[in-house]
């Protein structure tokens, strides 16, 4: 049906198939093509670039060593995502019980290095005072969504940031698209609601 429609038309499955034959150069091609979505749901999930950038490593490590197992049920990015959402979602417990101490604040600039690219383009603004503001809002939008449970904060990333349907959600998180649907009406409910506080507005 849709799915398998979906699956159909992933044209990532050669490459996984090479793979599961040994192509490292087809899981290269992987993550060259995946890695800076990856990125982005995993910053977003985290709030830290460099801990999001370890999440992404481990996740395509993860990856590779369990290509065998992609049974193709689903488009590999999705698979691909739930990897990175499941190791946000133990990086965040690790950091919380302070196994791990942030080392770097969201404020600082992104690195460009291990082919990863800048996590926002630069604002076009015509002056410095919109574009300070428009900053603030970014960080207060990225604060809110940083305070929502895990679970909650996964579902507004990945259809609201990444654009993700109902059906890859449901896949990637193993549960059923009415949750989903669910899930995603309080999210946005909390951070509306956190947005009215810290901005006095909306």
């Amino acid at each position: 049906m849709k799915e398998d429609k979906d699956v159909g038309a992933d044209e990532d499955l050669r490459y996984v198939s090479l793979c599961k034959k040994g192509d490292t150069d087809a899981f290269e091609y992987l993550v060259n093509k995946h890695q800076k979505k990856m990125l982005n749901i995993a910053y977003r999930m985290v709030g830290n670039y460099e801990e999001a950038c370890e999440v992404v490593q481990d996740a395509f490590v993860s990856a590779y060593k369990n290509i065998k197992d992609f049974e193709g049920r689903s488009v590999f990015s999705t698979w691909l995502c739930s990897i990175v959402i499941n190791l946000s979602k133990n990086r965040l417990k690790q950091i919380r019980s302070g196994l791990l101490h942030e080392r770097f604040s969201i404020d600082d600039p992104v690195a460009t290095e291990s082919g990863f690219v800048r996590i926002e383009p630069a604002s076009d603004a015509p002056s410095v005072f919109q574009q300070i503001e428009k900053k603030e809002i970014q960080e207060k939008v990225r604060g809110c969504i940083g305070s929502l449970d895990d679970d909650f904060r996964a579902v507004i990333v990945m259809r609201d940031i990444q654009g993700f349907s109902y059906d890859e959600i449901s896949d990637a998180l193993g549960i059923n698209s009415g949750t989903v649907k669910s899930r995603l009406f309080r999210a946005r409910e909390a951070v509306r609601d956190c947005l009215k506080k810290v901005l006095g507005r909306l």
